[in-house]
């Protein structure tokens, strides 16, 4: 199966969306807790940039969850 990088990261941040919903959490919230901009949540979640490893591993601890969580959704 072919996805396109675009696509990938487009469900990428579809998913950050709903794992930080979950948790009921706002998109400030989870920015203080990875200690990043708020404006960088809201672009990861839209897709409009291709965060780093770094930025991830930040994002899954303040998700309380396992960094290949992050990557548990389906291709759309």
């Amino acid at each position: 199966m072919d996805i396109s990088q675009e696509t990938f990261i487009a469900n990428l941040g579809v998913h950050i969306r709903q794992l930080r919903e979950k948790k009921g959490m706002s998109q400030q919230d989870l920015a203080d807790d990875c200690e990043i901009r708020k404006t960088q949540i809201g672009r990861i979640e839209r897709a409009e940039i291709n965060t780093t490893i770094k930025t991830l591993v930040k994002i899954a601890n303040a998700l309380d969850i396992e960094p290949k969580e992050l990557f548990n959704f389906p291709l759309k």
